[in-house]
């Protein structure tokens, strides 16, 4: 049975950058469920008008909307191949029970479970220094990770901008929604003996080392 990973932790912690990183290294496929959805923006899709809504409020997507496209996404064979490294997914209680049943549905295992920490203080820092390339994608921190030539990607060329709930009231309001509708998840997987806690706050390259060995992924 096929393994897959998740990475929990608050905004602007690092899932999305160690997910990265350990991509780059083993052969996993990353599912970044705010990648996908904010794909959905970009296309201007019903859904996509839903989501853009939720995420300028700060608010989580419902678990139902969440779990239909992270099924979609698990469902095709490059994951059954390969394994996943889940980032942004599950976020709630009720979209842990929904993962659980995906899973089983096609044929994968949660092997581990990986909570990354960090100081609120630092969060709020990283996520209001944030600033995403307007044409490949790419995530830079003009305090932590700057780009060669302010707002411009060092990747594409293209122009850096930044996005609407990296706002310093947006992102303490994701903050405080983290720890009131995900945190719990830390009791419900330590329970089941997956999780894995591992400090966040340092250099990127120091984090995935040490999530790497960990999770003893080859």
């Amino acid at each position: 049975m096929m393994a897959v990973y998740v990475l929990l932790g608050a905004p602007g912690v690092g899932k999305g950058t160690l997910a990265e990183d350990l991509c780059d290294i083993v052969d996993l496929v990353h599912i970044s469920t705010g990648d996908m959805l904010r794909e959905e923006i970009r296309a201007d899709s019903e859904l996509g008008r839903r989501v853009k809504a939720y995420m300028e409020e700060g608010a989580l997507v419902p678990d139902e909307v969440v779990g239909a496209v992270v099924a979609a996404r698990i469902g095709k064979d490059d994951v059954r191949r390969r394994g996943g490294l889940l980032d942004g997914f599950p976020r709630t209680l009720r979209q842990a029970h929904i993962f659980d049943d995906l899973l089983q549905l096609d044929g994968l295992a949660l092997d581990r479970v990986l909570l990354l920490e960090a100081d609120n203080d630092l969060l709020i820092r990283r996520l209001t220094a944030r600033r995403i390339c307007s044409q490949c994608g790419r995530v830079f921190n003009v305090l932590f990770s700057p780009p060669v030539k302010p707002g411009i990607c060092d990747h594409c060329g293209g122009s850096l901008y930044q996005r609407d709930d990296d706002t310093e009231e947006t992102a303490r309001e994701r903050l405080r929604v983290y720890q009131e509708q995900t945190e719990p998840l830390v009791a419900f997987y330590e329970e089941r003996n997956l999780l894995v806690r591992l400090d966040g706050g340092r250099r990127r390259d120091l984090v995935a080392a040490d999530a790497h060995r960990i999770l003893h992924i080859s």
